[in-house]
């Protein structure tokens, strides 16, 4: 056989090596598969020397040794010489060729969303209506909380997770604030402690009892003031007990102490109201997005600013650090007025790794990222569908899963942490959708495929626990150090040993011309103004007939001293 192919005779085997490749080039263009081109590759030795028909069906084949050239463009085409080099195999009719998938191999490339079925629901919740962008809705292994809709002042209600069903509508409420509520967040290491904040300029901290509320909660364990207009973020650090970050539209953020119940280091480098706040896995670097379009890395404790991007073609409004990856997310909408995802390396913000445009909606995307699994769910404001993508350090970086639909639009999404999950269902994410036309709260469930019962193990790290890793004294002293890792092979049922203590302290008040200007903020804009100046005028027409009614009292009691002097049994 080599002497035939020194000779360039091979009559003998090219009908053969033809039907092959006719066979591969029918089987790409008729039946599904990927172009032929992408897939298969042919190391041709002689370039110069390739003259065999095969090159002409090969159409996108390259040389070996470097040459751009298909083998098809060979000078000596038609002379009837070639020499091939071809892997042997019973033979040496057989050509090497290399197959090269698109897609990348994902053990999540199955996920699928599955919703809770009714009576696993939670129904008849006023859920609130304020169009403020936030999730309104936490979640932890023990409570529910969503915030509602309600007459004067802001409340929201908390419910026992396993309290399904319908909800009573004089079911008792934590409304203690006297605005809207807008973002409530539980504490990440005791169950029993979340924290609120509100129009009223205020923040909060509630501790609930283990049964859940069985009246309505209206005294706080601790309040927080120190913003001079309203406050519309929190977030707890993710590894130290007692420190609390908080956002205003004063354009500050705030890191409280909740061991003495002060701010202990205020944020000023924003020109805007912050839209986001997110930390990385330690808690050292804080990542914001703010109304002045642009993205910053914060040094939390010294506040300055690390990193900026001033983002004109990609206007941010949320952003999530990538877990250990060392980039950041960030959804927003582009000059076109789409929305978008974008690719941050954390360390230099001068360019987006990568941008892709999702849709051309017109709802905020949440960006929701599970450091266990590297995946990234986007949820949008207003729609029904929930996109989950898996997270890479190479490229493409961003690989598509799927997506679930579901008809009912979402307002807000709330997040189980990982050690509420039902492990034996291979439950690797759950989200609680609110469903504002219906008063309902729908569990979502993640599932991964699987048909062993036994844990699975690749899909359940170690992750995160309930234990901190940091004082708040050791975090402010300038310490780092990463979450107390736990494992969920045997379920999490680890009650917590941590206790809340409030410290003992008396509200301040700052009285100037008769008025606390703690309770009595300066108005920013038109509708503070408007809700002050009613305020007024219902403060000022209780007065008035309070002040009647102590008129007509005083009458009355000079009218019986007066009947009391005249009566002749007094004289």
């Amino acid at each position: 056989m080599a002497s035939h192919l020194q000779g360039c005779e091979f009559e003998s085997w090219v009908s053969p090596l033809h039907a092959f490749t006719i066979l591969v080039w029918v089987s790409t263009r008729f039946f599904g598969f990927l172009p032929l081109s992408k897939v298969m590759t042919l190391n041709c030795l002689a370039p110069q020397e390739c003259v065999c028909e095969l090159c002409v069906l090969c159409d996108g084949w390259y040389p070996a040794l470097g040459e751009s050239s298909p083998c098809s463009q060979c000078p000596e085409m038609g002379s009837g010489r070639a020499l091939h080099k071809m892997t042997s195999y019973m033979s040496d009719h057989v050509v090497v060729m290399s197959w090269r998938p698109t897609y990348r191999s994902s053990k999540f490339r199955n996920v699928y969303g599955k919703v809770a079925n009714r009576e696993h629901c939670f129904d008849g919740i006023p859920i609130t209506k304020n169009v403020h962008d936030n999730h309104f809705c936490a979640v932890n292994a023990k409570f529910l909380a969503i915030v509602t809709e309600s007459a004067g002042g802001g409340s929201f209600i908390v419910i026992p997770i396993t309290q399904t069903g319908r909800i009573e509508p004089h079911y008792p409420k934590v409304c203690g604030h006297q605005g809207n509520v807008l973002d409530i967040k539980w504490n990440p290491f005791i169950n029993n402690i979340i924290a609120s904040c509100s129009e009223d300029s205020s923040v909060r901290i509630w501790e609930i009892p283990d049964g859940g509320l069985r009246r309505n909660m209206t005294e706080a364990v601790l309040e927080l003031y120190g913003h001079s207009r309203r406050v519309g973020l929190i977030e707890w650090h993710p590894t130290s007990s007692g420190i609390l970050f908080s956002a205003g539209y004063d354009y500050k953020i705030l890191i409280w102490n909740l061991e003495i119940g002060e701010p202990v280091k205020m944020i000023d480098c924003h020109t805007d109201v912050v839209l986001c706040m997110s930390f990385n896995t330690d808690g050292s670097l804080l990542a914001t997005t703010c109304k002045d379009k642009k993205l910053r890395v914060i040094e939390p404790r010294s506040g300055k600013v690390l990193q900026e991007a001033n983002c004109k073609n990609h206007k941010v409004n949320r952003v999530v650090f990538l877990g250990n990856m060392k980039r950041l997310l960030t959804t927003g909408v582009s000059r076109w007025n789409t929305r978008q995802i974008a690719l941050w390396d954390q360390e230099d913000l001068s360019m987006s790794i990568i941008e892709e445009e999702i849709d051309g909606l017109s709802g905020l995307l949440f960006p929701f990222y599970d450091s266990d699994t590297h995946m990234l769910y986007l949820a949008g404001k207003g729609d029904g569908n929930i996109r989950y993508y898996e997270i890479t350090t190479e490229k493409p970086y961003l690989q598509y899963l799927m997506e679930f639909r579901s008809p009912a639009p979402q307002k807000g999404l709330g997040i189980m942490p990982k050690h509420g999950l039902d492990i034996a269902a291979c439950e690797i994410f759950r989200f609680y959708k609110l469903v504002t036309l219906k008063g309902l709260i729908e569990p979502i469930s993640m599932i991964v495929p699987r048909r062993s019962e036994t844990y699975q193990e690749d899909i359940y790290p170690m992750t995160a626990g309930t234990e901190p890793a940091l004082s708040a004294d050791e975090w402010l002293s300038g310490i780092n150090r990463g979450p107390v890792l736990m494992s969920l092979k045997d379920g999490y049922n680890k009650p917590s040993q941590l206790v809340f203590k409030a410290p003992l302290k008396e509200k301040k008040n700052v009285v100037v011309n008769g008025l606390d200007l703690l309770e009595n903020m300066p108005p920013r804009t038109e509708n503070e103004l408007l809700r002050m100046f009613f305020r007024q005028q219902d403060e000022l027409r209780r007065l008035k007939d309070e002040l009647t009614q102590k008129d007509v009292k005083i009458r009355q009691l000079e009218l019986e001293l007066n009947n009391m002097r005249n009566d002749p049994i007094n004289i």
